[in-house]
């Protein structure tokens, strides 16, 4: 697992190195962020009352110890279920469609659970002040136990469910909604998608970055990492980039995008060239953002303000630092292998810091053997996007 040790001084932490494989990687908990291809049959059958929602959740990995349940340990999937259980008053089992490391983020997740709502009133907690009020009372007791009380609305869901995650800070659902009782947010997913992000310059990282971001101090060529993901593109023996603890029978997988651009940093805030560019634009207050077309505001990456350009002279003012050049890497497929993304970015870096070339890429795809490969990428940096359906 990728955490961060409290006695390591900030200059450690900026120059921090990838990770090394570990044989023992799941033994100690450390579950893999890529799913593996279908390997059981999906239970269509579903207790009468029980309704089947689908939840999509984001979360900063930081402070969880992955994504998976584990005893006396922080979890995304432990949070849930006691958040789910403190709203409908009995336990429930959360299966997600990707599991995460810790350390790793999810823009979006997505899991199932089924709830079956029942009547959270105590006997003697009601006082019936009327005839009527009894008798609503002994209605609401009968549907609860001769008949079902209609499901919660996903709206109500997303509302209580969030509620009772409000004190962990780090995560909360962004949508929710009822699907039939056979659909498997595991098996059902079509397609899954993981950006990771580079932080490239050599002033030290910025406390809104930390844990957010692989920082990279040598320069990287953008070009180069290009040229690198089109090898890796396609359908291959990725044994090069499963690590040693994968338990997927095949190592084939087709990877439908492997791309890096440069984005802008975030949080973004407008430099005084920025300003001063928008300012006297004569198109209007609007053209500055209209030009955003690549998601890189105009003057965004100008040497004289980016800390990736270490030579420039220019003085920024007092207390104003250099931004770092921000790239990110984005990987598509139906599945991937364990750790397929973070040594598929490992690899990708080495290229740009010049450590590899590109013709080295096709090497250590072809050897079909993780120790060819360079060292795993760290957690912090990797988020899980996306996950697609074909929604009922």
């Amino acid at each position: 697992m990728t955490e961060v040790n409290p006695k390591v001084s900030p200059e450690e932490l900026s120059n921090e190195r990838p990770l090394k494989i570990s044989k023992t990687l799941q033994e100690e908990g450390d579950f893999c962020e890529e799913e593996e291809e279908e390997k059981e049959a999906v239970d269509k059958s579903m207790k009468p009352g029980l309704q089947r929602y689908l939840v999509a959740v984001e979360y900063i990995g930081t402070r969880f110890c992955g994504s998976q349940q584990q005893l006396n340990h922080r979890t995304v999937v432990g949070v849930l279920q006691e958040a789910f259980h403190k709203f409908i008053g009995q336990p429930v089992t959360i299966c997600q469609s990707s599991r995460t490391d810790a350390g790793v983020h999810a823009l979006s997740n997505v899991c199932h659970v089924d709830v079956e709502r029942v009547s959270k009133r105590k006997p003697g907690e009601v006082v019936c002040e009327t005839p009527f009020h009894a008798f609503i009372v002994f209605l609401s007791n009968f549907m609860e136990h001769f008949g079902s009380l209609p499901p919660h609305e996903p709206a109500v869901v997303r509302k209580a469910v969030n509620h009772f995650l409000q004190k962990e800070g780090d995560i909360m659902l962004t949508d929710v909604r009822s699907v039939p009782g056979d659909f498997h947010a595991r098996f059902k997913a079509q397609e899954r998608m993981y950006f990771y992000r580079l932080l490239n310059g050599p002033e030290l990282l910025s406390i809104f970055e930390k844990d957010r971001a692989w920082h990279v101090s040598e320069e990287l060529d953008l070009v180069a990492m290009q040229e690198a993901c089109k090898v890796l593109v396609g359908h291959h023996d990725f044994s090069s980039f499963r690590a040693s603890g994968c338990q997927s029978k095949s190592p084939f997988r087709t990877l439908e995008e492997l791309s890096v651009l440069e984005m802008v940093s975030t949080p973004h805030f407008p430099s005084i060239t920025e300003r001063e560019q928008n300012g006297s634009n004569e198109e209007g207050p609007d053209s500055f953002c209209n030009k955003c077309k690549t998601g890189l505001p105009t003057g965004s990456i100008s040497n004289d303000i980016m800390a990736g350009d270490s030579n420039s002279g220019t003085d920024l003012g007092f207390g104003i630092r250099r931004r770092h050049r921000c790239y990110v890497i984005t990987a598509r497929a139906r599945s991937f292998l364990y750790h397929q993304v973070r040594l598929l970015v490992g690899v990708i870096k080495s290229v740009g810091t010049g450590d590899l070339k590109v013709s080295d890429v096709e090497r250590i795809l072809n050897a079909r053997s993780v120790t060819a490969a360079s060292p795993m990428a760290p957690a912090r940096g990797l988020y899980l996007g996306h996950v697609k359906y074909e929604l009922p």
